[in-house]
This record gives structure tokens, C-alpha cells and sequence, in this order.
């Protein structure tokens, strides 16, 4: 009764009783799986922030402010674009002390060079402190476009 070493291996299963055991299967399949996946995700990922985080087609920047008489004020602003022949149009827009939106006007750039300068004004509902381009796009609507 000596608990020896061969007393503790495996026990031998009858044949065709439990079928045949599992054949190791190479796993590399689920390797290459996995990396063609993993590249697929971060390819998709890369190309949703190249759309959304890329340079726009049409961009304004801000140059001056000045405040005026009658609670408006006059911003200038520089716009460039990729596509010169097409009239796009840009959103500006004036706030108040505490940061709300207090105007806002669309402002039609014409088609012509692809980088102009533009000065308009605008009205506010209360005192602005301060103007800014809220964004600009080629989509523009219908009553700004000219017949």
C-alpha cells in the first residue's frame, strides 16, 4: 500500500466507449483572425476622425471686433476655401457677459477668390462683449442664395 508514483497516473479509458479524444487543432487561425479584426477596427477608426477631425472645405477666422451703437457690433473675418467657384456661407454670431448667444447672422460669401475678407454687423438682443464665427458651410439656404 504505497502510494507510489504509478498508482497516480491516468487512468486508461476503455476504447469506444467515450469516443475519440479532441485532436489539438492549431490555433494560429484565431490569431490572424484577431489581427485582420483588430487592423479592420482601427482602420474604420482612423477614417471616421480623418472625415471628422480634417481640415473643412471652407474655414473663417475671426481678425477684429468692435462694439457699436444701439447694441450691435462689427466683426471681421477672413475665409478660406477649397473651391473658390462655389459661393459658401458662414455663421457668425455676438454673446453677452454671462456667454449666451445674444445674435446671429448668416453671412453669404460669394464665389470669386479663395481667400476674402468680409466685414459685417449685428444685431444683439442685450449688451455683447464680444463676436465670434460660429461655422461655415457650401450648403447655403434657399433665401440667402440669389435668384
Amino acid at each position: 500500500m504505497a502510494g507510489g508514483p504509478a498508482e497516480t497516473a491516468a487512468p486508461v479509458l476503455p476504447e469506444g466507449r467515450y469516443g475519440t479524444g479532441r485532436a489539438k487543432t492549431s490555433r494560429r487561425w484565431r490569431r490572424w483572425l484577431f489581427l485582420a479584426v483588430a487592423l479592420l477596427v482601427s482602420g474604420l477608426i482612423a477614417w471616421v476622425a480623418y472625415v471628422n477631425l480634417g481640415s473643412a472645405p471652407i474655414d473663417a477666422e475671426r481678425i477684429a471686433f468692435s462694439e457699436k451703437p444701439g447694441n450691435a457690433m462689427e466683426i471681421t473675418i477672413n475665409v478660406t476655401r477649397d473651391d473658390d467657384n462655389r459661393p459658401g456661407v458662414c455663421v457668425v454670431r455676438v454673446r453677452d457677459r454671462t456667454g449666451a448667444e445674444s445674435g446671429r447672422k448668416e453671412l453669404l460669401i460669394p464665389a470669386g477668390v479663395k481667400y476674402s475678407r468680409m466685414t459685417t454687423t449685428i444685431k444683439s438682443i442685450g449688451e455683447p462683449v464680444t463676436a465670434d464665427v460660429f461655422g461655415c458651410s457650401y450648403d447655403i439656404p434657399r433665401y440667402l442664395s440669389t435668384p
